[in-house]
């Protein structure tokens, strides 16, 4: 792809992850949503190859309620939990993208998650944090494709839209030998990693839902552009860059993860059918299992200092169990913290969980991190549109 990356579609010095409200809706005049809808099968196929013809996920949906033939299967979705269910099927997509990137350099190709040839050097280099790390991100990525797929299943199931990014998969790919020269939806090689996830769940006294600010575990990482797959072979000829590279990718994974460990719950709030609540509860702790996986992994970042020779961003891992248990690698169970109350005994929980606002501050995560530079305005006007209405929904029907 001659896709170029463009960094001027965020204002990230000032902290603007999102386009200005007029300029969402100049954009969003111009978007078509598809009346398809996006499969496993198509995803994988387009993994393999452009233009493979696929099964979609309406096709999938029509083939399962007619085998289950009850009333209950063919209700409809309340207008609430449809947009919720349709933002956490856009979530998964983006997710799904990614996690085949890092599949197809470092992970396992095989007919469950086929695309790519591995990187030897790459993958080697991650699993400098744990020998089994192309397995994990393997089962990983295997994971967010059989979310977007189910999602987008049970949506046409019920009568709702899927939801369809392919217009989108501009963004170049890695050039390194083992990636797929195809359009992507996301960009690995340009992100801002948020690691106070780290300090987060190490803190018995600060909760972001009451407004508290956790420190940075990796500073450098939270500031300038840092890529976390080779952009080129060149990118892994130093091994200390390569394995600057790899720590990158670690820390990444588990905020990623995080994320998604939040966004469930936080939206299960939201939720007034049954059935979408069973959806929501039964996939968000897999994001979860995600999570701690990660997290324990990017612990064993062995410590570096790296400056990349193509941007001139230094990036600097600290030994994280020299500065007491803020930062301490095995302390990967959730600390207990505050919980809705100050007054209240700390407990351990996922957080943050303030359900307000979730939907829009999971897409502006996700934005500041760098995943979506390049990027055009229609993009970020149809994900807004998106989290708005996800976050519009209202428990029992209010606001619908």
């Amino acid at each position: 792809m001659n896709t170029q990356i463009d960094s001027t579609i965020i204002d990230r010095k000032h902290g603007s992850n999102v386009l200005p409200e007029t300029e969402i809706n100049k954009a969003t005049e111009t978007i078509k949503p598809s009346k398809g809808s996006f499969s496993r099968r198509s995803f994988l196929g387009k993994s393999l190859a452009a233009g493979a013809v696929t099964m979609g996920a309406g096709l999938l949906a029509n083939t399962l309620l007619a085998k289950e033939g009850n009333e209950k299967e063919k209700g409809h979705l309340k207008k609430g939990d449809a947009a919720i269910l349709r933002f956490l099927a856009a979530a998964e997509i983006i997710e799904a993208d990614l996690w085949q990137q890092y599949n197809e350099l470092g992970g396992i190709q095989d007919s469950e998650v086929p695309g790519g040839t591995g990187n030897p050097a790459y993958t080697a280099a991650v699993e400098v944090l744990d020998s089994d790390m192309a397995q994990y991100i393997h089962d990983n990525t295997d994971d967010e494709i059989s979310h977007f797929t189910f999602l987008n299943a049970y949506l046409a199931s019920k009568g709702g839209e899927p939801v369809d990014l392919d217009q989108f998969r501009t963004l170049p790919s890695s050039q390194a030998t083992g990636a797929q020269n195809i359009g992507r939806l996301t960009n690995l090689m340009q992100l801002t990693v948020d690691t106070s996830f780290w300090t987060r769940y190490r803190s018995d006294s600060l909760n972001p839902d009451f407004g508290d600010t956790l420190p940075q575990a990796i500073p450098t990482l939270a500031v300038g552009e840092h890529t976390a797959i080779p952009r080129t072979d060149a990118d892994t000829t130093d091994p200390n860059f390569l394995q600057a590279i790899a720590n990158t990718a670690g820390f990444h994974f588990a905020f990623i993860e995080q994320g998604g460990t939040s966004l469930y719950p936080s939206l299960a709030q939201r939720v007034t059918q049954d059935e979408a609540l069973r959806i929501l509860l039964s996939i968000g702790p897999t994001e979860t299992m995600h999570f701690q996986t990660w997290q324990d992994k990017a612990g064993n970042a062995p410590p570096l200092t790296a400056v990349d020779p193509v941007t001139g961003v230094s990036v600097t891992f600290p030994d994280l169990n020299a500065d007491g248990e803020i930062l301490q690698t095995n302390l990967i169970m959730p600390e207990p913290t505050i919980f809705l109350n100050r007054t209240f005994p700390i407990v351990s929980i996922i957080r943050p969980t303030e359900t307000d606002g979730a939907a829009m501050a999971a897409l502006n995560a996700l934005t500041a991190d760098g995943l979506f530079i390049g990027q055009p305005p229609e993009f970020f006007a149809l994900l807004t549109q998106l989290a708005q209405a996800a976050d519009h929904a209202r428990h029992g029907g209010r606001g619908r």
